[in-house]
């Protein structure tokens, strides 16, 4: 049996990862590792708290003592590293918390498997460290509008047209790292320790670099889910600059779908970026989704176009983000499995008919209750 750590598994991304793992492979521990910050929600995993192979242990990834003799106590041979700080605005605000949970914290978890997969007698044989890593590290795309050039891939992701549809290139796996904010400074720093102990002590890692993230469960400071929060009690939808920015979009579940083939069947040491192949400028998404609240809500079409309200830009902001994920698709056989109209019917959908998740993250209530549910045990 194999017994698998999942960090930040309570999180957007982690609870989708935990789900899946947990209800895919029975065989397995999953143990969910998550310190339960403003982010982090269990009500998110509700739905397979009860199940056998599942255990939540609540714990600061930046523990160093308390997480090896947690490899120690559960023998853990797999760690899929996903806790991080994530937002943006927050780096900028507060880039000490980004540099401690993001670098120090992975470092700690790094350290704590080699001491204990080194005191085994197979040592690295069947481990596996797999740290989960963003776009943003590689800085940003020049944004232009090509015309007459045709993606020399397929996808199921999104219509052709919005392809290639803002610049000539894209993020490979061999792009030169340039993080622009605190938060991808200090995402790039811990790829870089990730890789660091393959190269220094052989243990087994993989990194992937995945574009923006968006369904159900996503804390409400992120664009779409505060978007649709914000069109269903009509309120402001602030947006940076004129909107322009681009981003490459990835339904939730589909990147559930490539973490779970590249973990078991990725090569050691090999960087996957995931992605979309999906741009979409921040004004249309926010276009689509109000058109979708609105038609969703049964109120007029365009009934909610007058609460978008441009802000002042943000510090930093990168132009345009597009993840060329072709290495993922011809070496290991993902491909993204919904077109973007579609996982944003979705993703509406679950927010609309889960009202009161959404009313209990944005009244701060489940923190409570999970600080006192765990904080005896």
């Amino acid at each position: 049996m194999k017994n698998i750590v999942i960090t930040g598994g309570a999180g957007f991304i982690g609870s989708h990862v935990v789900r899946l793992f947990v209800n895919k492979y029975p065989e397995y521990n999953i143990i969910n590792l998550d310190k339960l910050t403003y982010a982090g929600n269990l009500a998110n995993l509700k739905d397979v708290e009860d199940k056998p192979n599942y255990k939540f242990v609540k714990m600061d990834i930046c523990d160093f003592d308390a997480f090896y003799q947690l490899m120690q106590d559960e023998q853990i041979d797999g760690i899929i590293h996903l806790a991080a700080e994530s937002h943006v605005d927050r780096s900028i605000k507060d880039p000490f918390t980004f540099a401690r949970t993001n670098v120090m914290g992975t470092l700690s978890l790094l350290q704590a498997a080699k001491l204990y997969w080194e005191s085994l007698p197979e040592k690295y044989e069947g481990k596996r460290f797999y740290h989960i890593s963003t776009d943003e590290v590689y800085g940003a795309l020049e944004m232009t509008h090509p015309e007459g050039i045709e993606p020399p891939f397929t996808t199921t992701a999104s219509s052709s047209e919005h392809h290639l549809a803002y610049g000539e290139d894209f993020f490979y796996e061999t792009t030169k790292y340039n993080p622009h904010s605190p938060y991808s400074a200090s995402k790039a720093s811990s790829d870089h320790f990730v890789r660091a102990y393959h190269d220094t002590y052989g243990m087994p890692t993989i990194v992937t670099n995945c574009s923006n993230n968006y369904g159900p469960y996503q804390f409400p400071e992120k664009l779409i889910p505060l978007f649709i929060n914000n069109i269903r009690h009509r309120k402001p939808l602030p947006v940076y600059g004129k909107g322009e920015n681009v981003r490459d979009w990835l339904y939730v579940v589909d990147h559930a779908r490539a973490i779970d083939v590249i973990f078991h069947n990725g090569k050691v040491a090999e960087t996957y970026n995931i992605g979309g192949f999906n741009e979409w400028k921040n004004i249309d998404i926010i276009k689509t989704v109000i058109a979708t609240v609105d038609r969703l809500l049964g109120r007029p079409e365009g009934a909610d176009l007058d609460l978008i309200t441009y802000v002042t830009d943000r510090l930093g902001h990168d132009a345009r983000y597009a993840i060329d994920s072709t290495k993922l698709q011809k070496e290991l056989g993902w491909e993204p499995s919904l077109q973007f109209e579609e996982g944003i019917e979705k993703t509406v959908k679950w927010y609309l008919e889960n009202e009161a998740w959404m009313d209990n993250i944005t009244s701060g209530e489940y923190e409570k209750y999970y600080e006192d549910m765990y904080k005896n045990r």
